[in-house]
């Protein structure tokens, strides 16, 4: 009796305890996934080997229990892919754009061969791409750009004949197409194979390609020869960039061909033939490396003439109203100084004495002044807005108003929006203070909400905004102190001062580097994915350690709130009155001579900047960089841009150390680095804002170039 009570008592012990489901065999492939990831945002947290199956995953899609897509874009993801994804026989999808994979790409992967879409860019992939990829037979968008993919593109990729898209820019590619790249691809909407050292032919059956649109981007390679008529044979519509390769040879007339602008071609000195000047005689001139870049020869422009847009000489002002622009610009100025010695006399009448370098040694009187505060007579009335205290925006600041106002204190700049000021209080702490000005529109909330923004902002290479005061009659913003003054300083030297330290190649570099940082993690990582809009030398500022401090971001939307006079704004519409007069020049050489050099073409056409805006500047600040020269350029009786410079220095084929900075001479043998950055600046000045690579892929390709001197 007493073993069926016992048996009778295990079953209901059974029968109680709750039900064991195990993971299915799909969900234990992608927990491998998991286990080779690092994963900081935690975006796979809710992948449990407890569940049944992975369908309520995050980034997992499924349809009748069975995965078909995996997706986990900008994440942060860290790793490399394992080769078991591969078993997922009915995936269709993967997109891990802009993470930070690595390694190769898993020739297992391809035994999905549903697979429809594969969207990596943005990552750091290495290696060549596996010839497995002719499996795939129902692939329609394929983009690995913006990786370290390298070897040839596998010659099996034609049996691909679904695909769509094929977007492989940004990598080190390298060896010929296809010559059935064009037969077997037929599908193809849009393809972009940029920045890359493919090379070999253009194959002559790309023309065959009907469905392409938009832009065949083939520029930045190494394809030499000519260029095969066929191409005129795709769509009209589409447009075809060519730019920097080994091409050679009279560009044909026909289809798509025609009626395209030189920069369509530039950057292949052996090409010849409208639209370019130079007419395809015996003399032409055979193709080179695009990575010699050169000098703009003494004679050029032709003498006694501006420089000349479409053949067209630019008349530019006349005589007469140079010489009343330059008057006005005179009289203006001493007005302004007048008015500010009037101001400085009645806002701080005291008496204080000053050292060699203009700064106080000590006052007088303990109702001094320090220069932000007005006269006491000049209380504020009820009407208007209350006066606010100093606002801290770091639990660091420990001085306060009245020590502010107390500290000594000498000019460091001054500019559109505002005067710049070194001030030492009086335990020995150096602030820079940005005074917006008195007075202006009464916008406080709009100020403080834009202010204690940028306030956030923590960076090792953004200039730190520690506090800010508002009041009717004046606004302050309070910085770190940078030290080493600005990079354009660095550069350029300081005027009338004769002895001048050049900055290294090495220097230069971390410069970059970090400057490149800044600009990621305003355009990436800051809240509200800033813009900077206005970068250039000037506001770029030197440690300690030369480490650069971007400044001056958000100071110009400040100031307009404030009431003040943004540069950039007031820069964009002297250039479009200028151009009502001089409706030969073209908008893009209207823009950065009579602009101020770093602002991209498109600064003219819209009112928002862009982050495509900041990496064009960027790319000007590389080329001043390795030149030594500054934005705009003196070539005999005319001025042109640092861009438009360089891009005739390529086309005149002259050697590196002409192009050099002359204080570089002695870091001749790192040509191999100077050259790659060159490289870089000039895809950074790309004339159209998507050609132009990210912030991110900048640093990368940064990155990349030192490592080895690192």
């Amino acid at each position: 009796m007493l073993p069926f009570v016992f048996l009778f008592f295990l079953l209901c012990c059974n029968s109680l305890a709750p039900v064991v489901h195990s993971l299915n065999a799909e969900g234990s492939v992608l927990l491998t996934l998991k286990q080779s990831l690092t994963d900081p945002q935690g975006s796979m947290s809710n992948w449990n080997s407890s569940d049944e199956n992975p369908c309520s995953w995050n980034g997992i899609t499924c349809k009748d229990q069975t995965v078909v897509s995996i997706s986990i874009p900008k994440r942060k993801l860290y790793g490399s892919l394992p080769s078991s994804l591969g078993s997922l026989s009915q995936l269709r999808h993967v997109n891990f754009r802009s993470n930070k994979l690595f390694g190769n790409l898993p020739a297992q992967l391809f035994q999905a061969q549903g697979l429809q879409s594969l969207v990596l860019y943005g990552n750091s992939f290495s290696g060549s791409v596996p010839t497995e990829i002719q499996n795939l037979r129902y692939l329609q968008t394929l983009d690995l750009s913006q990786n370290f993919f390298n070897g040839s593109l596998p010659a099996a990729i034609v049996q691909c004949k679904r695909l769509k898209t094929l977007v492989l820019s940004q990598n080190n590619f390298t060896g010929p197409l296809s010559d059935r790249f064009g037969t077997g691809l037929v599908s193809l909407e849009r393809l972009d194979l940029s920045f890359n050292q493919f090379n070999g032919s253009i194959p002559s059956d790309l023309g065959n390609l009907s469905s392409l649109q938009g832009t065949v981007d083939l520029s930045h390679n190494h394809f030499s020869g000519s260029i095969p008529t066929s191409l005129g044979n795709l769509p009209e519509k589409v447009y075809i960039d060519l730019t920097y390769n080994n091409l050679s040879g009279p560009i044909p007339q026909n289809g798509a061909l025609m009626n395209r602008g030189p920069t369509a071609f530039i950057g292949n000195p052996g090409l010849c033939g409208p639209p370019l000047k130079n007419s395809c005689g015996s003399d032409t001139p055979s193709a080179t490396s695009p990575s010699s870049f050169p000098f703009i020869p003494d004679n050029y422009p032709p003498q006694g003439g501006n420089v000349s847009i479409g053949g067209e000489k630019s008349k530019g002002l006349s005589k007469g109203a140079v010489v009343g622009i330059v008057v006005g610009d005179i009289i203006g100025i001493c007005l302004l100084g007048l008015l500010f010695s009037f101001c400085y006399s009645r806002v701080c009448g005291f008496n204080q004495d000053l050292d060699e370098n203009g700064v106080s040694k000590g006052r007088k009187g303990s109702k001094e002044c320090f220069c932000f505060r007005k006269d006491e007579s000049e209380a504020l009335s009820d009407n208007n807005v209350e006066q606010y205290d100093l606002v801290p925006l770091d639990s660091h600041v420990t001085f306060d108003l009245d020590e502010l106002l107390k500290a000594s204190a000498f000019v460091l700049g001054k500019s559109g929006i505002g005067i710049m000021y070194k001030v030492v209080l009086e335990d020995g702490l150096a602030l820079a203070v940005r005074r917006l000005g008195e007075g202006g529109s009464q916008r406080f909330k709009e100020f403080q909400t834009e202010v204690e923004a940028i306030g956030k902002l923590r960076h090792p290479n953004i200039a730190t905004l520690r506090a800010y005061y508002w009041s009717v009659d004046e606004k302050l913003l309070i910085y770190d102190y940078i030290p080493n003054g600005s990079l354009d300083t660095a550069i350029h030297g300081k005027a009338g001062i004769v002895t001048f330290t050049p900055l290294s190649w090495s220097y230069r570099l971390k410069i970059m580097k970090g400057t490149a940082k800044g600009l990621v993690y305003l355009h990436e990582f800051s809240p509200k994915k800033y813009v900077h809009g206005d970068l250039k030398p000037s506001n770029i500022l030197l440690g300690h350690n030369m480490e650069p401090h971007i400044s001056d971001f958000g100071v110009g939307r400040l100031a307009n709130i404030a009431g003040g006079s943004p540069t950039l704004q007031s820069n964009r519409v002297a250039v479009e009155k200028v151009q009502g007069r001089q409706k030969s020049m073209s908008s893009e050489v209207t823009a950065n001579v009579l602009g101020n050099g770093y602002q991209a073409p498109e600064a003219l056409k819209m009112v928002k900047p862009s982050q495509k805006w900041d990496v064009y500047s960027y790319g000007v600040i590389l080329l001043e960089m390795i030149t030594g020269r500054s934005s705009i350029v003196q070539v005999g009786n005319s001025e042109m841009d640092l861009v438009q410079w360089i891009q005739f220095c390529i086309e005149e084929k002259k050697p590196l150390l002409e192009v050099l900075d002359p204080y570089l001479a002695e870091d001749a043998d790192r040509e191999e680095e100077i050259i790659g950055v060159l490289k870089i600046a000039m895809a950074c000045v790309h004339n159209s804002p998507e050609k132009r690579p990210t912030m991110r892929h900048v640093l990368d390709a940064l990155d990349r170039l030192t490592i080895s001197s690192d």
